[in-house]
């Protein structure tokens, strides 16, 4: 079964190209990462911005030195440039290039941001009973852009990226106490009901990810998401960038047990 795949197992899956498809559900237990890697001269803007961004841009760990893409604090052989299963390629905010391995572009001033990965939330939700429709129905997250605005930090400023999860409104409160155990992966949902309200004006078309089943009664409820960055390095337009493919996660060896504060 997909969950019971080993961090390890799934990253050399990946790292062979046996697996090429999002992570949501795998490697239950373990948090998920999204990644943001710059240059050395745009990393401390961008690490400002993560701290007065804590909702959709959730620090779990980043690189010691810039250059290095070994990553032992994260994971056993975690090689940062070939354990993702889709990774875009941006060059002056321009999305250029989607790849599968990123050693052709590494270079020795790059910097790697791992942030947290709602996927990493998903597991509580479903051992409390809650059906987290992207992982029934074996699809990726559906992801929104919104008219919330992040905190500007140096050359980074635009809106905030959401996911969202439809559920009962009982099930949405419940989904909210779980999740607030979790400020690292993102924590409580920031807005629940109307998408017309954070600018979102079809729910069935999302801007990243995979529309799913809305079934009557329910709510969708939206998280902070950490496809935020993509968003606002369209705007910031550092010369080059790399970040993972929507829903194509770095996972982890770490236990998602550490990153709850209860």
């Amino acid at each position: 079964m997909t969950a019971d795949i080993s961090p390890l197992t799934l990253r050399q899956r990946i790292r062979s190209g046996e697996h090429t498809t999002n992570t949501s559900g795998y490697a239950a237990g373990f948090v998920q990462c999204n990644l943001v890697i710059l240059p050395k001269d745009w990393a401390n803007e961008f690490l400002q911005f993560c701290q007065l961004n804590p909702k959709p841009c959730p620090i779990v760990g980043m690189a010691s030195q810039p250059g290095d893409y070994m990553l032992p604090d994260l994971g056993e052989d975690l090689d940062i440039r070939s354990d993702i299963s889709g990774y875009r390629i941006f060059e002056n905010g321009e999305h250029k290039h989607s790849v599968t391995d990123i050693k052709d572009y590494w270079r020795d001033d790059l910097v790697s941001f791992l942030l947290g990965c709602s996927f990493s939330f998903e597991e509580p939700l479903i051992a409390d009973g809650l059906d987290v429709r992207n992982v029934s129905q074996n699809l990726n997250v559906p992801m929104y852009r919104t008219n919330i605005d992040c905190r500007p930090a140096g050359r980074f400023s635009g809106k905030t990226v959401v996911s969202m999860r439809p559920f009962l409104a009982a099930d949405a409160i419940r989904a909210i106490q779980i999740c607030s155990r979790f400020p690292s992966v993102h924590g409580a949902p920031i807005h629940l009901g109307d998408p017309s309200l954070i600018g979102i004006n079809n729910i069935n078309q999302p801007d990243y990810g995979d529309a799913v089943t809305i079934k009557p009664n329910e709510m969708p409820v939206f998280w902070a998401c950490g496809v935020t960055p993509q968003a606002v390095l369209e705007e910031a337009k550092p010369p080059l960038c790399i970040t993972h493919e929507p829903g194509c996660m770095l996972v982890t060896d770490i236990p998602n047990s550490k990153l709850s504060i209860l």
